[in-house]
């Protein structure tokens, strides 16, 4: 099962003259997700304050299925795809909370930095612990079709 990692209401200065979600908030909102995982792997201000690490986001996919509009309570939920020493491999689900409607999906490659030298690292054990954690929890739980998709125009 897939937990929450991130719970909002879209605020005015996130929508347009329609009332309907800018597409930058979109990712904003999973941006905050992300936060949420990293609280939940140990990367929180503690963690990172006593590991000197942190995750950069080094590649995103986004795909809009739903407009949203302003004040509709929105959560995240995340699931972890894959991963390796260094790397989160995640996708977020952005969802109204009421009935779970798919509003966006996210594909993302993250990496685990050392604040200190600027560069890639392992994780920290402790790390590595909740992130073995959390895929062993999720073991099972299906991809969406929106995972491994290309952009693209059809060849003619």
């Amino acid at each position: 099962m897939l937990s929450v990692t991130y719970r909002t209401a879209v605020q005015p200065e996130w929508v347009d003259y329609n009332d309907h979600l800018r597409d930058a908030f979109y990712l904003l909102i999973c941006s905050f997700a992300t936060d949420g995982l990293m609280d939940r792997i140990g990367l929180d201000e503690a963690g990172r304050a006593r590991s000197g690490h942190t995750l950069y986001t080094l590649e995103c996919h986004l795909n809009f299925l739903a407009e949203v509009k302003l004040g509709v309570e929105v959560q995240v939920r995340t699931q972890l795809l894959a991963h390796d020493h260094k790397r989160l491999h995640i996708h977020h689900f952005l969802e109204t909370t009421e009935n779970k409607r798919r509003l966006a999906e996210s594909e993302q490659m993250l990496m685990n930095i050392d604040t200190r030298s600027g560069r890639s690292a392992p994780f920290d054990p402790h790390v590595a612990d909740r992130v073995n954690q959390l895929s062993a929890l999720q073991r099972g739980v299906p991809r969406s079709a929106y995972v491994g998709r290309v952009i693209g125009l059809p060849q003619a």
